[in-house]
């Protein structure tokens, strides 16, 4: 007889919260490299979503595929209930990159980045005093996000899930293929057969050549150049002249 009063109360609270008509997606345009890695991925930013609640916090939640459907939306930012450092055990959903209506202006300026990557930032990841960190996922998901607007800490907005996003798997060392390593092996051996070649044709190279100096006229003299004898000449006849008189 106690819950019910309770669940009457709750009801206006829970009918309060608007269900837009949106659900966030990975990015399509402009294409992009890297849309999902190994701990991150990129969702399109909820311009014109959330126009009408111009003094709400908007919040990106991000939940384990399977724990999507139990969030509660009045679970508060920053609570040991949604911190990223919990996540993914025991806290199965974390809220982070966390804006205003200003940061998604409607329509979007020209030049603007209108795009979110979810898991960017590593220096937060281990400090629990930033439980709202946009830390690296642990690992490939698959994962859901939704966006929430709280006034105050009270829900009043938030978009439907995103399907499910898997990231990328980091492969083992045992699967890696090693038809490169075969390449390199072939390539050592051509190198090695082409420099035993080449030191046979040098041999015989210089083989010739000694054997063609030999058989032109046998051995060869080398005579010694006569060395050249210059005399030398004292001009006695300047050094012995009386200096001139004027």
């Amino acid at each position: 007889s106690t819950m019910l009063p309770l669940l009457l109360l709750l009801l206006p609270a829970a009918h309060g919260i608007a269900q837009l008509g949106y659900r966030p997606a990975l990015t399509r345009s402009p294409p992009l490299e890297g849309v999902t890695t190994a701990s991150t991925f990129v969702v399109d930013q909820p311009r014109c979503i959330f126009k009408d609640y111009g003094n709400a916090v908007i919040w990106l939640v991000v939940a384990l595929d399977r724990a999507a459907s139990t969030f509660n939306n009045t679970a508060g930012p920053g609570t040991p209930e949604t911190a990223f450092q919990r996540f993914p055990d025991p806290v199965r959903a974390y809220m982070t990159l966390n804006a205003t209506l200003g940061s998604y202006p409607c329509p979007k300026p020209d030049g603007d980045i209108t795009v979110l990557r979810v898991g960017s930032e590593t220096s937060c990841a281990q400090d629990a005093s930033r439980p709202t960190c946009n830390g690296p996922l642990p690992g490939p998901g698959p994962y859901r996000v939704k966006f929430l607007a709280l006034e105050g800490s009270v829900p009043v907005a938030e978009t439907g899930w995103s399907v499910p996003i898997t990231l990328r798997k980091a492969e083992p060392p045992s699967s890696i293929s090693t038809t490169g390593k075969g390449h390199s092996a072939d390539m050592v051996v051509i190198t090695t057969l082409l420099s035993i070649l080449f030191a046979i044709l040098l041999a015989a190279l210089v083989a010739t050549l000694f054997w063609g100096s030999d058989s032109c006229g046998g051995s060869s003299t080398f005579s010694k150049p006569e060395s050249v004898t210059v005399r030398r000449y004292n001009t006695h006849h300047v050094y012995d002249q009386p200096a001139a008189r004027l």
